[in-house]
C-alpha cells in the first residue's frame, strides 16, 4: 500500500478514520500528526529530520527522525518522550535483535522496553512502581506505543500479513516500564551491561505477557532465598514455553518487586548469583519434556536436564512494581537468527532544552 507523504480531509474525525482505513493505527484513536505537530517533535530530538536511525523489518523501511517523529505524535508523547522512543527504536534496528524476523513469528513475542538512569525521571517520569506495566502513566503508555506504531507504520508489520502472531498480547500496543533503582538493594540494572551508574539506557528485550510469580517469604527462615529461587526458577521452566522447548537460547526478563529482591539480596545475593541460581534450577528432565511434547525434543539420555536458559547472562534480573508478594516473569521466543538476545543503547535524554 502506497500512502501520499500529506493527507487532506474535511475534518478531525474524518482524519482519524482515513488513518484507521490506511492501518496506520493500532486500532485504537491516535493524535493526528499534522506538520506543525512533527515539526515540533523532530526540533525536541535535536537532530537532522532525514538521520536514519535504521532499517525497520519486516519491509525494511528506513527509520528516519521525521518518521519516528510522526509514530510519536501518533502515539500520544511529549517532546520529552521522545529520546527514549529514538534510542529504542536505534537498539531493536541493531542485527543481532532480528526484528524483521521477530516481527513475522507466530510467536507472541513483543518488544519490553526497560529504561534505567536520569531518563527515568528527564523523558517525562516513566514509572517503576504500582502497576508500571499497567494503565495510567502517561509516558509509560506513550513511548511503548510510539516503537509499537513504528513497527507497523515503518517496519510494514500487519495482523495476519507480515506480523502472523496466533494471537499477541496486550504488550503489543505498549511495553515500558523503568526500573525501580531507589527501591532496588542491587545496583541499577545497565550497570550490568557495562554503563555508568548515571548514564541514560534503554533495553529492549521481545518478551512475552508477565507471568505472576507469588511467594511470601519466612523471615525467620536464614535461607528464606531457595524458595524464593526455586519459585521464581519453577515460573522460568514453565513446560508449556519455547525457553524449555527450543534449546534454551533465548532471554528470560525477571522483574523482582522490591521485598523480594531484598530477601535474595540479604542472603547475599547479587545480580550475578541470582541469574546463574535461576539458569540452573529452571530445568526439567529430558523425559518430562519428551513425555509432553515427544516431536519437538531432540534425541538423548532421558535423565539429562534440558535447561530453559544456557547462558545465565540471558536472565535479565531488574527491579520493579511495589513491596510484596508478586514478581514478574517475561518468557521469551528464542527463535531468529539470534536466538532473541536483549539489546541496549545510551541516550541522552535532553538533546534540545527548548521547545518553541
Amino acid at each position: 500500500m502506497t500512502i501520499p507523504n500529506l493527507l487532506s480531509t474535511p475534518d478531525e474525525p474524518a482524519a482519524v478514520e482515513l488513518l484507521h482505513g490506511l492501518e496506520c493505527t493500532d486500532g485504537l484513536p491516535v493524535v493526528l500528526p499534522t506538520p506543525e505537530r512533527v515539526d515540533r517533535m523532530v526540533l525536541a530530538t535535536g537532530l537532522d529530520p532525514d538521520l536514519v536511525v535504521g532499517e525497520m523489518g519486516p519491509q525494511g523501511g528506513a527509520a528516519t527522525v521525521h518518521k519516528i517523529a510522526i509514530n510519536a505524535v501518533m502515539a500520544g508523547c511529549l517532546p520529552d518522550h521522545v529520546p527514549v522512543v529514538l534510542a529504542a527504536i536505534g537498539a531493536m534496528c541493531k542485527p543481532e535483535f532480528d526484528l524483521g524476523e521477530m516481527q513475522g513469528t507466530t510467536h507472541c513475542t513483543a518488544p519490553l522496553l526497560i529504561v534505567n538512569g536520569p531518563a527515568r525521571e528527564a523523558c517525562g517520569g516513566i514509572a517503576s512502581g504500582f502497576g508500571a506495566l499497567g494503565p495510567g502513566h502517561r509516558a509509560n503508555a506513550c513511548i511503548g506505543r510510539a516503537v509499537r506504531l513504528a513497527m507497523t507504520n515503518i517496519g510494514g508489520a500487519r495482523p495476519g500479513r507480515s506480523d502472523m502472531a496466533l494471537l499477541g498480547h496486550p504488550g503489543k500496543f505498549a511495553y515500558c516500564l523503568a526500573e525501580a533503582e531507589e527501591a532496588s538493594p542491587l545496583p541499577p540494572f545497565h550497570t550490568s551491561l557495562g554503563y555508568s551508574p548515571d548514564a541514560s539506557v534503554v533495553t529492549v528485550v521481545g518478551a512475552e505477557a508477565p507471568h505472576s510469580v507469588i511467594h511470601s517469604p519466612d523471615g525467620d527462615d536464614p535461607r528464606a532465598d531457595d524458595p524464593l529461587l526455586d519459585t521464581l526458577a519453577a515460573v522460568i521452566a514453565n513446560q508449556g514455553s519455547n525457553n524449555m522447548h527450543l534449546g534454551g537460547g533465548g532471554a528470560v526478563t525477571v522483574v523482582l518487586n522490591p521485598d523480594h529482591a531484598a530477601v535474595l539480596a540479604g542472603a547475599g545475593h547479587d545480580r550475578a548469583s541470582i541469574r546463574e541460581a535461576l539458569a540452573e534450577r529452571a530445568a526439567h528432565p529430558r523425559r518430562a519434556m519428551r513425555a509432553l511434547n515427544p516431536k519437538m525434543v531432540p534425541a538423548g539420555d532421558d535423565d539429562d536436564l534440558l535447561h530453559a536458559v544456557r547462558d545465565p547472562a540471558n536472565v535479565l534480573v531488574v527491579v520493579g512494581g511495589a513491596g510484596g508478594l508478586y514478581s514478574m516473569v517475561m518468557p521469551s521466543w528464542c527463535g531468529g537468527p539470534h536466538a532473541n538476545v536483549a539489546v541496549h543503547a545510551a541516550f541522552e535524554p535532553n538533546p534540545f532544552c527548548e521547545v518553541p
